[in-house]
Protein backbone atom coordinates (compact mmCIF):
# COMPACT_ATOMS: atom_id res chain seq x y z
CA UNK A 1 0.00 0.00 0.00
CA UNK A 2 3.02 2.65 0.10
CA UNK A 3 1.68 3.09 -3.90
CA UNK A 4 -0.84 5.82 -2.02
CA UNK A 5 2.37 7.91 -1.15
CA UNK A 6 1.88 8.36 -4.65
CA UNK A 7 -1.17 10.42 -3.92
CA UNK A 8 -0.39 12.42 -1.21
CA UNK A 9 -0.79 15.78 -2.65
CA UNK A 10 -4.19 14.97 -4.46
CA UNK A 11 -5.40 11.96 -2.08
CA UNK A 12 -8.52 13.64 -0.74
CA UNK A 13 -9.33 14.91 -4.59
CA UNK A 14 -9.03 11.68 -5.89
CA UNK A 15 -11.42 10.47 -3.31
CA UNK A 16 -14.02 13.01 -3.54
CA UNK A 17 -13.84 12.50 -7.19
CA UNK A 18 -15.35 9.11 -6.62
CA UNK A 19 -17.91 9.89 -4.38
CA UNK A 20 -19.35 12.65 -5.99
CA UNK A 21 -21.78 10.40 -7.32
CA UNK A 22 -23.15 10.05 -3.68
CA UNK A 23 -23.83 13.77 -3.16
CA UNK A 24 -21.60 13.43 0.04
CA UNK A 25 -18.18 13.63 1.40
CA UNK A 26 -15.49 11.38 2.94
CA UNK A 27 -16.14 13.22 6.14
CA UNK A 28 -19.62 12.31 6.16
CA UNK A 29 -18.71 9.15 5.33
CA UNK A 30 -15.76 9.12 8.25
CA UNK A 31 -18.10 10.12 11.14
CA UNK A 32 -21.20 7.75 9.61
CA UNK A 33 -19.00 4.81 9.90
CA UNK A 34 -17.57 6.03 13.21
CA UNK A 35 -21.01 6.89 14.80
CA UNK A 36 -22.18 3.60 13.82
CA UNK A 37 -19.33 1.71 15.63
CA UNK A 38 -20.20 3.79 18.69
CA UNK A 39 -24.05 2.66 19.02
CA UNK A 40 -22.79 -0.99 18.48
CA UNK A 41 -20.09 -0.66 21.65
CA UNK A 42 -23.00 1.45 23.72
CA UNK A 43 -25.04 -2.11 22.91
CA UNK A 44 -22.05 -3.94 24.01
CA UNK A 45 -21.13 -1.44 27.19
CA UNK A 46 -17.31 -1.09 25.77
CA UNK A 47 -15.25 1.78 25.98
CA UNK A 48 -12.05 1.16 24.22
CA UNK A 49 -8.74 2.97 26.02
CA UNK A 50 -6.47 1.97 23.04
CA UNK A 51 -7.71 2.17 19.49
CA UNK A 52 -5.51 1.52 16.79
CA UNK A 53 -6.38 2.57 12.85
CA UNK A 54 -4.41 0.24 10.87
CA UNK A 55 -4.31 1.82 7.18
CA UNK A 56 -5.04 5.42 8.61
CA UNK A 57 -3.87 7.26 5.55
CA UNK A 58 -3.85 11.02 6.34
CA UNK A 59 -5.12 10.47 9.77
CA UNK A 60 -8.12 12.55 9.36
CA UNK A 61 -10.01 9.68 11.39
CA UNK A 62 -7.95 9.70 14.34
CA UNK A 63 -9.87 13.05 15.74
CA UNK A 64 -13.25 10.79 15.00
CA UNK A 65 -11.74 7.39 16.61
CA UNK A 66 -11.11 9.53 19.80
CA UNK A 67 -14.09 11.89 20.29
CA UNK A 68 -16.93 9.37 19.11
CA UNK A 69 -15.44 6.15 20.68
CA UNK A 70 -14.16 8.36 23.99
CA UNK A 71 -10.90 6.68 23.47
CA UNK A 72 -7.83 7.52 25.42
CA UNK A 73 -5.16 7.51 22.90
CA UNK A 74 -5.20 6.47 19.15
CA UNK A 75 -2.34 4.57 16.90
CA UNK A 76 -2.28 5.01 13.14
CA UNK A 77 -0.65 2.44 11.07
CA UNK A 78 0.43 3.12 7.56
CA UNK A 79 2.63 1.86 4.64
CA UNK A 80 2.93 4.91 3.21
CA UNK A 81 5.60 6.97 4.47
CA UNK A 82 4.56 9.95 3.06
CA UNK A 83 0.57 10.20 4.00
CA UNK A 84 1.75 8.96 7.65
CA UNK A 85 4.11 12.74 7.96
CA UNK A 86 1.14 14.23 6.56
CA UNK A 87 -1.04 12.74 9.34
CA UNK A 88 1.60 13.53 11.88
CA UNK A 89 1.84 16.99 11.17
CA UNK A 90 -1.87 17.55 10.77
CA UNK A 91 -2.94 15.24 13.96
CA UNK A 92 -0.27 14.00 15.95
CA UNK A 93 -0.32 15.39 19.46
CA UNK A 94 0.24 12.98 22.90
CA UNK A 95 -3.14 11.25 22.06
CA UNK A 96 -2.71 10.58 18.60
CA UNK A 97 0.92 8.92 17.35
CA UNK A 98 1.17 7.41 13.54
CA UNK A 99 3.87 4.36 12.73
CA UNK A 100 5.08 2.43 10.13
CA UNK A 101 3.75 -1.24 10.81
CA UNK A 102 7.87 -2.12 11.49
CA UNK A 103 8.03 0.55 13.95
CA UNK A 104 4.97 -0.73 15.92
CA UNK A 105 5.62 -4.47 17.49
CA UNK A 106 2.33 -5.94 18.55
CA UNK A 107 1.63 -6.82 22.01
CA UNK A 108 -1.75 -7.48 22.58
CA UNK A 109 -2.33 -4.22 24.31
CA UNK A 110 -4.92 -2.46 21.99
CA UNK A 111 -8.59 -2.71 22.89
CA UNK A 112 -10.40 -2.17 19.77
CA UNK A 113 -8.72 -2.16 15.77
CA UNK A 114 -10.27 -0.02 13.58
CA UNK A 115 -9.60 -0.31 9.59
CA UNK A 116 -11.78 1.21 6.87
CA UNK A 117 -11.03 -0.05 3.35
CA UNK A 118 -7.86 -1.50 3.42
CA UNK A 119 -8.01 -4.98 3.10
CA UNK A 120 -9.00 -5.22 -0.63
CA UNK A 121 -6.13 -3.14 -1.14
CA UNK A 122 -3.79 -5.84 0.00
CA UNK A 123 -3.22 -8.67 -2.11
CA UNK A 124 -4.94 -11.80 -1.42
CA UNK A 125 -1.73 -14.02 -0.36
CA UNK A 126 -1.09 -11.45 2.42
CA UNK A 127 -4.42 -10.79 4.11
CA UNK A 128 -4.13 -13.63 6.26
CA UNK A 129 -0.71 -11.53 7.45
CA UNK A 130 -2.44 -8.00 7.96
CA UNK A 131 -4.87 -9.75 9.95
CA UNK A 132 -2.37 -12.27 12.26
CA UNK A 133 -0.75 -8.43 12.81
CA UNK A 134 -4.04 -7.20 14.05
CA UNK A 135 -4.99 -10.25 16.30
CA UNK A 136 -1.37 -9.89 18.01
CA UNK A 137 -1.93 -6.37 18.48
CA UNK A 138 -5.30 -6.50 20.63
CA UNK A 139 -5.53 -7.53 23.93
CA UNK A 140 -7.74 -11.08 24.86
CA UNK A 141 -11.57 -10.16 24.21
CA UNK A 142 -10.48 -7.11 22.09
CA UNK A 143 -12.25 -6.07 18.91
CA UNK A 144 -11.57 -6.34 15.48
CA UNK A 145 -13.74 -3.50 13.45
CA UNK A 146 -13.12 -4.17 9.44
CA UNK A 147 -15.14 -1.79 7.04
CA UNK A 148 -15.22 -2.86 2.99
CA UNK A 149 -16.88 -1.64 0.19
CA UNK A 150 -19.92 -3.99 -0.34
CA UNK A 151 -19.22 -5.77 -3.91
CA UNK A 152 -22.57 -7.06 -4.01
CA UNK A 153 -23.89 -2.60 -4.98
CA UNK A 154 -23.38 -1.45 -7.63
CA UNK A 155 -23.40 1.92 -6.55
CA UNK A 156 -20.06 0.70 -4.69
CA UNK A 157 -18.31 -1.38 -7.45
CA UNK A 158 -18.99 2.38 -9.79
CA UNK A 159 -17.20 4.69 -7.09
CA UNK A 160 -14.41 2.31 -7.08
CA UNK A 161 -13.98 2.81 -10.88
CA UNK A 162 -13.38 6.43 -10.48
CA UNK A 163 -11.13 6.59 -8.04
CA UNK A 164 -7.54 5.85 -9.35
CA UNK A 165 -6.22 3.39 -6.16
CA UNK A 166 -9.57 1.37 -5.96
CA UNK A 167 -9.90 0.96 -9.85
CA UNK A 168 -7.65 -2.44 -9.33
CA UNK A 169 -8.28 -3.38 -5.89
CA UNK A 170 -9.84 -6.91 -5.29
CA UNK A 171 -12.95 -6.47 -2.72
CA UNK A 172 -13.74 -8.99 -0.24
CA UNK A 173 -17.71 -9.84 -0.16
CA UNK A 174 -18.95 -10.58 3.41
CA UNK A 175 -18.36 -14.11 3.52
CA UNK A 176 -15.13 -13.71 2.62
CA UNK A 177 -13.99 -10.90 5.12
CA UNK A 178 -16.02 -13.38 7.77
CA UNK A 179 -13.77 -16.06 6.48
CA UNK A 180 -10.50 -14.21 6.99
CA UNK A 181 -10.90 -13.01 10.30
CA UNK A 182 -12.63 -16.93 11.33
CA UNK A 183 -9.81 -18.58 10.41
CA UNK A 184 -7.62 -16.49 12.39
CA UNK A 185 -9.54 -17.11 15.99
CA UNK A 186 -12.13 -14.30 15.52
CA UNK A 187 -15.16 -14.51 16.56
CA UNK A 188 -17.89 -12.85 14.59
CA UNK A 189 -20.27 -10.50 16.38
CA UNK A 190 -22.33 -9.37 13.68
CA UNK A 191 -21.75 -7.87 10.37
CA UNK A 192 -24.07 -4.20 9.31
CA UNK A 193 -24.39 -2.65 6.07
CA UNK A 194 -24.54 1.36 5.84
CA UNK A 195 -25.07 4.03 3.15
CA UNK A 196 -27.81 3.09 0.66
CA UNK A 197 -28.76 6.37 -0.18
CA UNK A 198 -27.47 9.16 -1.55
CA UNK A 199 -27.88 12.91 -0.19
CA UNK A 200 -30.45 13.47 -2.86
CA UNK A 201 -32.55 10.86 -1.06
CA UNK A 202 -31.63 11.42 2.11
CA UNK A 203 -35.11 11.42 3.22
CA UNK A 204 -35.05 7.88 3.00
CA UNK A 205 -31.84 7.45 5.74
CA UNK A 206 -33.90 7.02 8.52
CA UNK A 207 -34.73 3.45 7.18
CA UNK A 208 -31.06 2.42 6.94
CA UNK A 209 -31.00 1.29 11.08
CA UNK A 210 -34.05 -1.06 10.27
CA UNK A 211 -32.02 -2.76 7.02
CA UNK A 212 -28.74 -2.59 8.60
CA UNK A 213 -28.63 -6.31 8.18
CA UNK A 214 -29.48 -6.68 5.09
CA UNK A 215 -27.02 -6.75 2.43
CA UNK A 216 -27.63 -3.31 0.32
CA UNK A 217 -25.55 -0.72 1.72
CA UNK A 218 -22.54 0.43 -0.30
CA UNK A 219 -20.13 -0.78 2.58
CA UNK A 220 -20.06 -3.44 5.49
CA UNK A 221 -18.70 -3.28 8.90
CA UNK A 222 -17.87 -7.19 10.52
CA UNK A 223 -17.33 -6.65 14.26
CA UNK A 224 -14.82 -9.44 15.66
CA UNK A 225 -13.82 -10.50 18.70
CA UNK A 226 -10.53 -11.56 19.46
CA UNK A 227 -10.63 -15.10 21.46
Amino acid sequence: MAEFDTYVENYDEALAKGLAISGEDKDYFARSRIAWLSKRLNELHITPKLVMEFGCGTGSSSTLLLDLLKAESCLGIDQAAKLLEKARQAYGSERSNFMLPGQYSPCEETDLVFSNGVFHHISIGERAAAVDYIYRALRPGGLLVLWENNPWNPGARYVMRRIPFDRDAIALNPPETRRLLRARGFEILCTDFLFIFPKILRWLRWIEPYVARLPFGAQYMVLGRKC
